[in-house]
């Protein structure tokens, strides 16, 4: 029963990351008549809403069970991408993207929390491990089908995304529902979600423990996804060669099947503190460096240790977990990173429009504030 909840969960996540359109996702757009301020209003909007749903969501997971859960988010990622290939306008690609708000929102700590209960005790950090270097397999491999046997045709692309996550919409259904879920009260007390949120903001040790997440994954979001395109034209490299840099910095997702072997052999706290400072000095190096092998190397660096760490910050997360109402208080945990992760795309984006150095710079001093942080939840806890 278990093990069958680890091996859909990993392989649903497997699906679901083979987005064949992602090395060319703006282009699509752009082919579809969508400008770039067009994209980023969406894009705006689009958060906007998984702040709004994000913790309705987590209290009607605990209500209705992960598995129902899962099988309506599963569902709805499946007609968004089929919207998304049909799309030709600014309202329907709005309208993909306000479905996918409802998923993210719908997902957020629901399909962790699955893992995190399906797992032996001791095991979790492993198979978050797993599934991150599956997504990252997924990934990999769907870049690779579109560089090799896609290319321009676009439609194509997005036809075989919808396939895939056609048959991701598929496995919720043959899930067990975990044990946290089966004696549920028939609603939600509001009194116990007001307590919870209560504690959670008066935990100063799990705020630095949240705002050290969120200052680690929003430099890595920012600097992996949209800034390090605009370095490497500065840096000479050419449209072609930044395709296969798309693939290239898609492979050290893998590494987070190593996390919890390095996290048990250097400590929680040597391990953590390792990949902070990695980081920092990424950021630091392409904050003053326009030579480009240096460039892809602290990209690299960024995205491997961002892979190694992600597995520990979902242990981390659960193990902060003090409820019966897990998905809830997890997405009250996300609601906090989410609201410090507004603040900082946007500083990301106003120092980028001055000089991408500035915005290399901010990440470096997000990253060492957020060691810091890190190191003083760690103290408190232990």
């Amino acid at each position: 029963m278990i093990k069958k909840n680890i091996v859909l969960m990993l392989l649903l996540g497997f699906l679901q990351a083979m987005v064949f359109y992602a090395p060319i996702a703006t282009l699509y757009r752009q082919a579809q008549g969508i400008t770039l301020s067009q994209i980023t209003i969406i894009e705006s909007i689009c958060l906007a809403l998984c702040l709004l749903l994000e913790l309705p969501w987590g209290i009607v997971a605990d209500k209705i069970g992960y598995k129902r859960t899962m099988i309506f988010c599963s569902l709805l990622y499946f007609v968004s991408k089929i919207i998304f290939w049909q799309a030709h306008s600014f309202e329907m690609f709005l309208l993909e993207r306000i479905l996918l708000a409802i998923v993210i929102s719908g997902l957020s700590g629901v399909d962790n929390s699955i893992l995190y209960l399906s797992c032996a005790e001791g095991q979790s950090q492993r198979i978050f491990g797993i599934s991150e270097a599956l997504q990252t397999l997924g990934l990999s491999l769907s870049a690779l089908v579109y560089s090799v046997f896609i290319g321009d045709n676009y439609q194509l692309a997005s036809f075989l995304t919808v396939v895939s996550y056609g048959l991701a919409a598929l496995l919720p259904f043959f899930l067990d529902e975990v044990s946290e879920t089966k004696s549920k009260q028939k609603s939600f007390p509001i009194r116990d979600f007001l307590h919870l949120l209560k504690q959670t903001l008066s935990k100063p040790s799990l705020l630095f423990l949240l705002v050290a997440i969120a200052f680690f994954n929003e430099t890595h979001q920012t600097i992996t996804t949209f800034l390090s395109q605009p370095k490497y034209l500065s840096c000479g490299i050419s449209l072609s060669v930044i395709g296969y840099l798309y693939i290239l910095l898609s492979l050290p997702g893998l590494f987070s099947a190593f996390s919890e072997k390095i996290s048990k052999h250097l400590g929680i706290s040597r391990f953590a503190k390792s990949c902070f400072l990695i980081a920092i000095s990424a950021c630091g190096v392409l904050a003053v460096s326009g030579q480009a092998i240096p460039v892809v190397i602290s990209i690299f660096s960024l995205r491997m240790v961002f892979s190694l760490f992600s597995p520990l910050q979902a242990e981390l997360q659960n193990k902060q977990v003090s409820s019966a109402y897990r998905a809830t208080e997890l997405s009250i945990y996300a609601l906090i990173m989410d609201c410090v992760g507004i603040a900082t795309n946007l500083s990301f984006g106003w120092l980028a429009d001055q000089n991408l150095s500035l915005a290399f710079w901010f990440g470096f001093f997000l990253c060492l504030f957020g060691v810091f942080a890190f190191c003083r939840w760690y103290h408190t806890a232990k």
